[in-house]
Protein backbone atom coordinates (compact mmCIF):
# COMPACT_ATOMS: atom_id res chain seq x y z
CA UNK A 1 0.00 0.00 0.00
CA UNK A 2 1.42 3.16 -0.85
CA UNK A 3 2.16 5.69 2.34
CA UNK A 4 2.49 2.57 4.53
CA UNK A 5 -0.26 0.73 6.66
CA UNK A 6 -2.35 3.28 8.55
CA UNK A 7 -4.14 2.32 12.31
CA UNK A 8 -7.25 2.01 9.95
CA UNK A 9 -5.83 -0.48 7.81
CA UNK A 10 -7.85 1.30 4.17
CA UNK A 11 -5.72 1.31 1.48
CA UNK A 12 -5.76 4.30 -0.46
CA UNK A 13 -3.19 6.47 -2.62
CA UNK A 14 -1.60 9.76 -1.33
CA UNK A 15 -0.06 13.16 -3.17
CA UNK A 16 3.66 12.87 -2.42
CA UNK A 17 4.76 14.40 0.55
CA UNK A 18 6.14 18.22 0.31
CA UNK A 19 6.94 21.47 2.52
CA UNK A 20 6.86 25.13 1.33
CA UNK A 21 9.25 27.87 1.63
CA UNK A 22 7.88 28.44 5.23
CA UNK A 23 8.66 25.05 6.62
CA UNK A 24 4.68 24.38 6.64
CA UNK A 25 4.34 20.58 5.50
CA UNK A 26 1.34 19.31 3.48
CA UNK A 27 -0.43 18.50 6.32
CA UNK A 28 -0.39 21.56 7.57
CA UNK A 29 -1.67 23.75 3.96
CA UNK A 30 -3.93 21.07 3.40
CA UNK A 31 -5.47 21.63 7.09
CA UNK A 32 -5.50 25.55 6.27
CA UNK A 33 -7.19 24.81 3.43
CA UNK A 34 -9.64 23.24 4.89
CA UNK A 35 -10.25 25.43 7.50
CA UNK A 36 -10.30 28.44 4.96
CA UNK A 37 -12.86 26.45 3.73
CA UNK A 38 -14.93 26.75 6.61
CA UNK A 39 -14.75 23.04 7.89
CA UNK A 40 -14.15 22.70 11.66
CA UNK A 41 -13.78 18.79 11.83
CA UNK A 42 -9.91 17.95 12.11
CA UNK A 43 -10.51 14.70 10.30
CA UNK A 44 -12.23 16.54 7.81
CA UNK A 45 -8.82 18.94 7.63
CA UNK A 46 -6.12 16.09 7.11
CA UNK A 47 -8.83 14.22 4.59
CA UNK A 48 -6.41 14.62 1.50
CA UNK A 49 -3.49 14.49 3.34
CA UNK A 50 -1.26 12.11 3.02
CA UNK A 51 -0.13 8.93 5.87
CA UNK A 52 3.55 8.35 5.72
CA UNK A 53 4.70 5.02 5.46
CA UNK A 54 6.33 3.14 7.86
CA UNK A 55 9.62 4.30 8.14
CA UNK A 56 8.61 7.96 7.37
CA UNK A 57 6.61 7.42 11.34
CA UNK A 58 9.43 5.41 12.93
CA UNK A 59 12.41 7.89 12.38
CA UNK A 60 15.88 8.14 14.05
CA UNK A 61 14.66 11.62 15.43
CA UNK A 62 11.83 10.58 16.54
CA UNK A 63 13.96 8.08 18.71
CA UNK A 64 16.28 10.46 19.98
CA UNK A 65 13.97 12.72 20.76
CA UNK A 66 12.33 10.13 22.53
CA UNK A 67 15.22 8.80 24.88
CA UNK A 68 15.95 12.91 25.47
CA UNK A 69 12.51 12.86 27.01
CA UNK A 70 12.37 9.30 28.31
CA UNK A 71 15.08 10.24 30.87
CA UNK A 72 13.54 13.49 31.93
CA UNK A 73 10.09 11.22 32.16
CA UNK A 74 12.23 8.60 34.54
CA UNK A 75 13.20 11.28 36.92
CA UNK A 76 9.62 12.62 37.13
CA UNK A 77 8.10 9.06 37.60
CA UNK A 78 10.87 7.67 39.88
CA UNK A 79 10.45 11.10 42.26
CA UNK A 80 6.80 11.04 42.33
CA UNK A 81 6.76 7.49 42.98
CA UNK A 82 9.52 7.68 46.05
CA UNK A 83 6.88 10.78 47.57
CA UNK A 84 3.36 10.24 46.62
CA UNK A 85 3.21 7.03 44.83
CA UNK A 86 0.52 8.91 42.81
CA UNK A 87 1.61 8.96 39.03
CA UNK A 88 -1.04 11.09 36.72
CA UNK A 89 -1.29 10.51 33.16
CA UNK A 90 1.15 11.72 31.02
CA UNK A 91 0.42 11.24 27.64
CA UNK A 92 -0.59 14.80 27.36
CA UNK A 93 2.73 16.15 28.57
CA UNK A 94 4.76 13.92 26.20
CA UNK A 95 2.70 14.72 23.24
CA UNK A 96 3.68 18.26 24.23
CA UNK A 97 7.08 18.42 24.99
CA UNK A 98 7.70 15.93 21.70
CA UNK A 99 5.90 17.86 19.49
CA UNK A 100 7.65 21.19 20.85
CA UNK A 101 10.96 19.58 20.40
CA UNK A 102 11.02 18.48 16.61
CA UNK A 103 9.06 21.28 15.84
CA UNK A 104 12.11 23.46 16.63
CA UNK A 105 14.14 21.53 15.19
CA UNK A 106 12.33 21.11 11.83
CA UNK A 107 11.64 24.58 11.71
CA UNK A 108 15.54 25.34 12.63
CA UNK A 109 16.57 22.80 9.43
CA UNK A 110 13.93 24.47 7.03
CA UNK A 111 15.74 27.76 7.81
CA UNK A 112 18.82 26.88 6.36
CA UNK A 113 17.38 25.15 3.67
CA UNK A 114 18.37 21.17 5.21
CA UNK A 115 14.83 19.85 6.02
CA UNK A 116 14.12 16.80 3.80
CA UNK A 117 11.09 15.25 5.80
CA UNK A 118 8.46 17.85 7.33
CA UNK A 119 6.85 17.14 11.44
CA UNK A 120 4.04 15.14 11.46
CA UNK A 121 0.93 13.63 13.52
CA UNK A 122 2.36 10.26 13.17
CA UNK A 123 6.31 11.31 14.11
CA UNK A 124 4.38 13.06 16.86
CA UNK A 125 2.44 10.24 18.01
CA UNK A 126 5.60 7.37 17.81
CA UNK A 127 7.19 10.09 20.09
CA UNK A 128 4.69 10.06 22.69
CA UNK A 129 4.34 6.28 22.71
CA UNK A 130 7.94 5.54 23.18
CA UNK A 131 8.02 8.11 26.19
CA UNK A 132 4.76 6.81 28.16
CA UNK A 133 5.80 3.12 27.05
CA UNK A 134 9.47 3.97 29.12
CA UNK A 135 8.02 6.03 31.92
CA UNK A 136 5.29 3.61 32.23
CA UNK A 137 8.31 0.70 33.12
CA UNK A 138 9.83 3.66 35.52
CA UNK A 139 6.46 3.29 37.20
CA UNK A 140 5.60 -0.65 36.86
CA UNK A 141 9.32 -1.70 37.70
CA UNK A 142 8.81 -1.90 41.16
CA UNK A 143 11.58 0.07 42.36
CA UNK A 144 9.19 2.20 44.67
CA UNK A 145 6.89 -0.67 45.32
CA UNK A 146 7.22 -4.29 45.53
CA UNK A 147 11.13 -4.60 44.76
CA UNK A 148 11.74 -1.54 47.57
CA UNK A 149 9.15 -3.61 49.74
CA UNK A 150 11.96 -6.84 50.02
CA UNK A 151 15.23 -4.08 50.84
CA UNK A 152 16.42 -3.98 54.51
CA UNK A 153 15.01 -0.56 55.01
CA UNK A 154 11.59 -1.44 54.47
CA UNK A 155 11.59 -4.72 56.05
CA UNK A 156 13.04 -3.41 59.19
CA UNK A 157 10.11 -1.15 59.78
CA UNK A 158 7.71 -4.07 60.51
CA UNK A 159 8.15 -6.35 63.34
CA UNK A 160 7.18 -9.21 61.16
CA UNK A 161 9.04 -11.06 57.95
CA UNK A 162 12.15 -9.51 58.85
CA UNK A 163 14.22 -12.82 58.65
CA UNK A 164 17.16 -12.98 55.63
CA UNK A 165 14.92 -15.38 54.04
CA UNK A 166 12.51 -12.50 53.47
CA UNK A 167 14.85 -9.53 52.43
CA UNK A 168 16.49 -8.77 48.99
CA UNK A 169 19.29 -6.37 48.79
CA UNK A 170 18.92 -4.29 45.66
CA UNK A 171 21.46 -3.71 42.75
CA UNK A 172 20.96 -2.21 39.12
CA UNK A 173 22.30 -5.28 37.72
CA UNK A 174 19.15 -8.40 38.52
CA UNK A 175 16.61 -5.21 38.91
CA UNK A 176 17.47 -4.27 34.97
CA UNK A 177 17.98 -8.23 34.28
CA UNK A 178 14.70 -8.63 36.01
CA UNK A 179 12.51 -6.24 34.24
CA UNK A 180 13.92 -6.90 30.52
CA UNK A 181 12.78 -10.71 31.15
CA UNK A 182 8.91 -9.43 32.28
CA UNK A 183 8.11 -5.95 30.84
CA UNK A 184 7.59 -7.45 26.94
CA UNK A 185 4.81 -9.79 27.76
CA UNK A 186 2.19 -7.64 27.46
CA UNK A 187 3.29 -5.65 24.53
CA UNK A 188 2.56 -9.00 22.45
CA UNK A 189 -0.73 -9.53 24.04
CA UNK A 190 -1.51 -6.07 23.13
CA UNK A 191 -1.38 -6.56 19.65
CA UNK A 192 -4.17 -9.56 20.27
CA UNK A 193 -6.47 -7.25 22.20
CA UNK A 194 -6.25 -3.72 19.68
CA UNK A 195 -8.53 -4.39 17.26
CA UNK A 196 -11.23 -6.08 19.50
CA UNK A 197 -11.19 -3.37 22.05
CA UNK A 198 -10.62 -0.52 19.76
CA UNK A 199 -11.79 -1.33 16.46
CA UNK A 200 -14.80 -3.93 17.76
CA UNK A 201 -16.10 -2.51 21.09
CA UNK A 202 -14.94 1.05 20.21
CA UNK A 203 -13.93 1.54 23.55
CA UNK A 204 -13.34 5.53 24.48
CA UNK A 205 -9.65 4.91 26.38
CA UNK A 206 -10.39 8.75 27.49
CA UNK A 207 -6.93 9.73 27.91
CA UNK A 208 -5.59 8.03 24.41
CA UNK A 209 -8.59 10.09 22.95
CA UNK A 210 -7.59 13.33 24.26
CA UNK A 211 -4.20 13.14 23.28
CA UNK A 212 -4.86 12.09 20.02
CA UNK A 213 -7.16 15.08 19.37
CA UNK A 214 -4.44 17.11 21.10
CA UNK A 215 -1.73 15.68 18.48
CA UNK A 216 -4.06 16.21 15.92
CA UNK A 217 -4.91 19.97 16.29
CA UNK A 218 -0.86 20.29 17.37
CA UNK A 219 -0.47 20.32 13.38
CA UNK A 220 -2.82 22.62 12.20
CA UNK A 221 -2.24 26.34 11.87
CA UNK A 222 -4.21 27.37 14.69
CA UNK A 223 -3.32 24.44 17.11
CA UNK A 224 0.35 24.73 16.31
CA UNK A 225 0.65 28.15 17.41
CA UNK A 226 -1.24 27.61 20.20
CA UNK A 227 1.02 24.89 21.41
CA UNK A 228 4.06 27.19 20.84
CA UNK A 229 2.05 29.66 23.83
CA UNK A 230 1.22 26.18 25.74
CA UNK A 231 5.05 25.03 25.66
CA UNK A 232 5.66 28.65 26.94
CA UNK A 233 3.42 28.46 30.12
CA UNK A 234 4.77 25.30 30.62
CA UNK A 235 8.18 26.20 30.97
CA UNK A 236 7.09 28.90 32.63
CA UNK A 237 5.36 26.83 35.36
CA UNK A 238 8.55 24.52 35.25
CA UNK A 239 10.83 27.54 36.55
CA UNK A 240 8.57 28.72 39.15
CA UNK A 241 8.26 25.47 40.28
CA UNK A 242 12.13 24.29 40.12
CA UNK A 243 12.79 27.47 41.96
CA UNK A 244 10.55 26.90 45.13
CA UNK A 245 11.66 22.96 45.30
CA UNK A 246 14.84 24.66 45.44
CA UNK A 247 13.92 27.11 48.00
CA UNK A 248 12.22 24.59 50.26
CA UNK A 249 15.79 22.70 49.94
CA UNK A 250 17.30 25.45 51.76
CA UNK A 251 15.38 25.06 54.87
CA UNK A 252 15.67 20.85 55.15
CA UNK A 253 19.37 20.47 56.87
CA UNK A 254 18.23 17.84 59.29
CA UNK A 255 15.15 14.80 59.11
CA UNK A 256 12.56 16.88 61.30
CA UNK A 257 13.36 20.43 59.25
CA UNK A 258 11.71 22.23 56.76
CA UNK A 259 8.42 22.69 54.75
CA UNK A 260 7.52 19.38 54.77
CA UNK A 261 7.35 19.21 58.46
CA UNK A 262 4.35 21.61 59.12
CA UNK A 263 2.12 20.32 61.37
CA UNK A 264 -1.56 18.80 59.89
CA UNK A 265 -4.43 16.82 61.75
CA UNK A 266 -3.81 13.17 61.14
CA UNK A 267 -6.04 10.16 61.69
CA UNK A 268 -6.62 10.86 65.03
CA UNK A 269 -10.02 8.23 65.46
CA UNK A 270 -8.19 5.09 65.60
CA UNK A 271 -6.27 6.47 68.15
CA UNK A 272 -8.71 6.20 70.47
CA UNK A 273 -8.86 2.51 69.72
CA UNK A 274 -4.60 2.07 71.03
CA UNK A 275 -4.83 -1.02 73.38
CA UNK A 276 -7.91 -1.91 72.75
CA UNK A 277 -8.62 -3.22 68.70
CA UNK A 278 -4.38 -3.09 68.80
CA UNK A 279 -1.56 -2.98 71.56
CA UNK A 280 -0.60 -0.15 72.87
CA UNK A 281 3.33 -1.75 72.26
CA UNK A 282 3.74 -1.97 68.65
CA UNK A 283 5.67 0.65 66.61
CA UNK A 284 3.80 3.50 64.34
CA UNK A 285 4.74 1.19 61.26
CA UNK A 286 3.69 -2.60 62.38
CA UNK A 287 0.94 -3.73 60.21
CA UNK A 288 -0.66 -5.53 63.84
CA UNK A 289 -1.58 -1.80 64.70
CA UNK A 290 -2.93 1.23 63.21
CA UNK A 291 -0.47 0.97 60.08
CA UNK A 292 -2.78 -2.31 59.30
CA UNK A 293 -6.20 -0.19 59.13
CA UNK A 294 -4.39 3.02 57.05
CA UNK A 295 -3.14 0.11 54.35
CA UNK A 296 -5.56 -2.30 54.44
CA UNK A 297 -9.06 -0.17 54.49
CA UNK A 298 -6.98 2.11 51.97
CA UNK A 299 -6.61 -1.14 49.51
CA UNK A 300 -9.66 -2.47 49.70
CA UNK A 301 -10.80 1.21 48.91
CA UNK A 302 -9.00 1.10 45.77
CA UNK A 303 -9.42 -2.55 44.68
CA UNK A 304 -13.63 -1.80 44.87
CA UNK A 305 -13.59 1.65 42.64
CA UNK A 306 -10.88 -0.25 40.22
CA UNK A 307 -13.56 -2.45 39.69
CA UNK A 308 -15.52 0.54 37.72
CA UNK A 309 -13.38 2.10 36.12
CA UNK A 310 -6.46 -0.88 28.53
CA UNK A 311 -4.54 0.46 25.46
CA UNK A 312 -4.33 4.08 25.33
CA UNK A 313 -1.63 4.50 23.02
CA UNK A 314 -3.08 2.23 19.53
CA UNK A 315 -5.97 3.80 20.41
CA UNK A 316 -4.40 7.31 19.99
CA UNK A 317 -2.37 5.56 16.98
CA UNK A 318 -5.88 5.06 15.76
CA UNK A 319 -7.30 8.19 16.24
CA UNK A 320 -3.99 9.97 14.34
CA UNK A 321 -4.23 7.41 11.55
CA UNK A 322 -0.57 6.41 12.72
CA UNK A 323 0.89 2.36 11.75
CA UNK A 324 0.08 -0.09 14.06
CA UNK A 325 3.51 -1.29 13.51
CA UNK A 326 5.32 2.11 14.10
CA UNK A 327 3.21 1.91 17.34
CA UNK A 328 4.24 -1.34 18.25
CA UNK A 329 8.09 -1.05 17.32
CA UNK A 330 7.93 2.68 19.20
CA UNK A 331 6.41 0.92 22.47
CA UNK A 332 9.16 -1.96 22.19
CA UNK A 333 11.67 0.70 22.20
CA UNK A 334 10.46 2.94 24.70
CA UNK A 335 10.30 -0.49 26.92
CA UNK A 336 13.58 -1.17 26.43
CA UNK A 337 14.51 2.17 27.43
CA UNK A 338 12.68 2.19 30.25
CA UNK A 339 14.01 -1.38 31.53
CA UNK A 340 17.55 0.34 31.17
CA UNK A 341 17.20 3.81 32.47
CA UNK A 342 14.85 2.91 35.44
CA UNK A 343 17.22 1.29 37.17
CA UNK A 344 19.60 3.70 36.71
CA UNK A 345 17.75 6.52 37.78
CA UNK A 346 16.38 4.76 41.05
CA UNK A 347 20.15 4.15 41.80
CA UNK A 348 21.04 7.56 41.72
CA UNK A 349 17.76 8.13 43.96
CA UNK A 350 19.06 4.99 46.44
CA UNK A 351 23.11 6.37 46.39
CA UNK A 352 21.48 9.77 47.57
CA UNK A 353 18.23 9.65 50.30
CA UNK A 354 17.42 7.10 52.24
CA UNK A 355 14.43 5.48 50.55
CA UNK A 356 11.45 3.99 52.39
CA UNK A 357 11.91 6.35 55.72
CA UNK A 358 8.86 7.05 56.26
CA UNK A 359 10.53 10.50 58.45
CA UNK A 360 12.55 11.13 55.10
CA UNK A 361 12.04 13.12 51.97
CA UNK A 362 11.79 10.17 49.74
CA UNK A 363 9.21 7.32 52.38
CA UNK A 364 7.68 5.45 49.42
CA UNK A 365 4.34 4.63 50.43
CA UNK A 366 3.53 1.66 48.13
CA UNK A 367 6.81 -0.55 49.49
CA UNK A 368 5.13 -1.15 53.02
CA UNK A 369 2.14 -1.96 51.17
CA UNK A 370 3.21 -4.55 49.00
CA UNK A 371 5.28 -5.76 51.83
CA UNK A 372 2.30 -5.79 54.09
CA UNK A 373 -0.06 -7.82 51.64
CA UNK A 374 3.00 -10.35 50.55
CA UNK A 375 3.39 -11.39 54.44
CA UNK A 376 -0.69 -11.19 54.68
CA UNK A 377 -0.41 -13.92 51.89
CA UNK A 378 1.92 -15.92 53.67
CA UNK A 379 0.50 -15.60 57.63
CA UNK A 380 -2.86 -15.23 56.48
CA UNK A 381 -5.60 -12.72 57.69
CA UNK A 382 -5.07 -14.06 61.40
CA UNK A 383 -2.05 -11.63 61.80
CA UNK A 384 -3.96 -8.78 60.64
CA UNK A 385 -5.39 -6.34 63.70
CA UNK A 386 -8.91 -6.62 65.24
CA UNK A 387 -11.85 -6.10 63.05
CA UNK A 388 -9.64 -4.97 60.25
CA UNK A 389 -10.92 -7.33 57.32
CA UNK A 390 -14.49 -6.63 58.89
CA UNK A 391 -13.39 -2.54 58.09
CA UNK A 392 -11.71 -3.66 54.86
CA UNK A 393 -14.46 -5.77 53.34
CA UNK A 394 -16.98 -2.56 54.48
CA UNK A 395 -14.88 -0.54 52.53
CA UNK A 396 -14.45 -2.06 49.25
CA UNK A 397 -18.23 -2.51 48.88
CA UNK A 398 -18.80 1.13 49.81
CA UNK A 399 -16.72 1.79 47.23
CA UNK A 400 -18.61 0.08 44.93
CA UNK A 401 -21.65 1.56 45.81
CA UNK A 402 -20.59 5.07 45.74
CA UNK A 403 -19.36 4.90 42.43
CA UNK A 404 -22.42 2.79 41.48
CA UNK A 405 -24.59 5.53 42.64
CA UNK A 406 -22.43 8.05 40.65
CA UNK A 407 -22.75 5.99 37.29
CA UNK A 408 -26.78 6.11 37.93
CA UNK A 409 -27.17 9.80 38.40
CA UNK A 410 -24.75 10.43 35.36
CA UNK A 411 -27.42 8.37 33.60
CA UNK A 412 -30.59 9.29 34.77
CA UNK A 413 -30.28 12.69 36.43
CA UNK A 414 -29.42 15.11 34.04
CA UNK A 415 -30.93 18.47 35.19
CA UNK A 416 -28.62 19.17 38.14
CA UNK A 417 -25.75 16.38 37.14
CA UNK A 418 -25.53 15.89 40.87
CA UNK A 419 -22.80 12.95 40.11
CA UNK A 420 -20.40 15.90 39.72
CA UNK A 421 -20.19 15.95 43.48
CA UNK A 422 -19.85 12.29 44.38
CA UNK A 423 -16.28 11.80 45.33
CA UNK A 424 -14.51 9.17 43.57
CA UNK A 425 -13.24 6.54 46.31
CA UNK A 426 -9.64 5.93 45.33
CA UNK A 427 -9.02 9.49 45.51
CA UNK A 428 -10.60 9.24 49.66
CA UNK A 429 -8.33 6.48 50.14
CA UNK A 430 -5.21 7.94 49.32
CA UNK A 431 -4.73 10.31 52.57
CA UNK A 432 -5.00 7.12 54.45
CA UNK A 433 -1.78 5.57 53.97
CA UNK A 434 0.23 8.90 52.49
CA UNK A 435 -1.19 11.61 55.04
CA UNK A 436 -3.05 14.69 54.93
CA UNK A 437 -0.29 16.67 53.05
CA UNK A 438 -1.19 14.96 50.03
CA UNK A 439 -4.83 15.67 49.96
CA UNK A 440 -4.19 18.71 50.72
CA UNK A 441 -1.96 19.62 47.62
CA UNK A 442 -4.69 17.89 45.78
CA UNK A 443 -7.29 20.65 47.29
CA UNK A 444 -5.47 23.58 46.42
CA UNK A 445 -4.29 22.53 42.77
CA UNK A 446 -8.13 21.78 42.20
CA UNK A 447 -9.62 25.12 43.81
CA UNK A 448 -7.28 27.10 41.88
CA UNK A 449 -8.25 25.41 38.90
CA UNK A 450 -11.73 26.10 39.90
CA UNK A 451 -11.70 29.68 40.38
CA UNK A 452 -9.61 29.84 37.37
CA UNK A 453 -12.04 27.85 35.16
CA UNK A 454 -14.31 30.20 36.51
CA UNK A 455 -13.21 33.49 35.66
CA UNK A 456 -11.92 32.15 32.16
CA UNK A 457 -12.95 28.89 31.00
CA UNK A 458 -11.24 29.09 27.34
CA UNK A 459 -7.61 30.11 28.90
CA UNK A 460 -7.80 27.33 31.61
CA UNK A 461 -8.56 24.70 29.20
CA UNK A 462 -6.31 25.65 26.79
CA UNK A 463 -3.40 26.32 29.24
CA UNK A 464 -4.01 24.53 32.60
CA UNK A 465 -2.48 20.95 31.63
CA UNK A 466 1.03 22.72 30.25
CA UNK A 467 1.03 24.76 33.84
CA UNK A 468 0.34 21.34 35.24
CA UNK A 469 3.02 19.38 33.33
CA UNK A 470 5.76 22.30 33.99
CA UNK A 471 5.14 22.30 38.01
CA UNK A 472 4.97 18.64 38.31
CA UNK A 473 8.57 18.62 35.76
CA UNK A 474 9.94 21.36 37.74
CA UNK A 475 9.65 19.74 41.44
CA UNK A 476 10.95 16.65 40.17
CA UNK A 477 13.18 17.24 38.07
CA UNK A 478 15.10 19.50 41.11
CA UNK A 479 15.60 15.97 42.49
CA UNK A 480 18.81 15.41 39.84
CA UNK A 481 20.79 18.29 41.13
CA UNK A 482 19.62 17.68 44.77
CA UNK A 483 20.62 14.30 44.53
CA UNK A 484 24.53 15.51 42.85
CA UNK A 485 24.74 17.52 46.27
CA UNK A 486 23.65 14.51 48.51
CA UNK A 487 26.07 12.48 46.32
CA UNK A 488 28.77 15.54 47.02
CA UNK A 489 28.49 15.97 50.77
CA UNK A 490 26.69 19.26 50.42
CA UNK A 491 23.66 19.73 52.32
CA UNK A 492 21.35 22.08 52.63
CA UNK A 493 22.45 25.31 55.19
CA UNK A 494 19.27 25.80 57.37
CA UNK A 495 17.25 24.00 59.18
CA UNK A 496 13.74 24.91 59.92
CA UNK A 497 11.62 23.19 62.81
CA UNK A 498 8.06 23.48 64.42
CA UNK A 499 7.42 23.06 67.74
CA UNK A 500 3.99 23.44 69.45
CA UNK A 501 3.85 25.90 72.09
CA UNK A 502 4.84 23.95 75.20
CA UNK A 503 7.63 22.17 73.63
CA UNK A 504 8.75 25.48 72.40
CA UNK A 505 8.63 26.53 75.82
CA UNK A 506 10.89 23.39 76.69
CA UNK A 507 13.71 23.93 73.86
CA UNK A 508 14.10 27.85 75.51
CA UNK A 509 14.35 26.07 78.90
CA UNK A 510 16.86 23.58 77.75
CA UNK A 511 18.74 26.71 75.51
CA UNK A 512 19.06 29.05 78.72
CA UNK A 513 21.24 26.38 80.31
CA UNK A 514 23.73 26.32 77.79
Amino acid sequence: MTGGDSATGVQRRHPPRYADESGRDSDEIVAEDAAAEGKISVEDAFRDAEVPSLWQQLTFRAIFASALLSLVFNFIVCKLNLTTGVIPSLNVAAGLLGFAMLKGYTELLNRFGFLKQPFTRQENTVIQTCIVASSGIAFSSGTASYLLGMSPVVAKQGETGNTPLNVKELSVGWIMGFLLLVSFVGLFSIVLLRKVMILKYKLTYPSGTATAHLINSFHTPKGAALAKKQVGVLFKSFGGSFIWAFFQWFFAAGDACGFANFPTLGIQAFNQKKGDWFSADLSPSSLHGLQGYKIFIAIATMLGDGLFQLIQDFKTGYLTLSSPRAMFFSQIIGTFMGCVMSPLVFLLFLKSYPLGDPSGPYPAPYALIYRGIALLGVDGVSTLPRNCLALSIGFFFLAMAVNLAKELLQKYETKYRIYRFVPSPMCMAIPFYLGAYFAIDMCVGSLILFLWTWRNRRQAEDYAAAVASGMICGESLWGIPAAILSLAGVGAPICMRFFSAGDNKKVEAFLATL
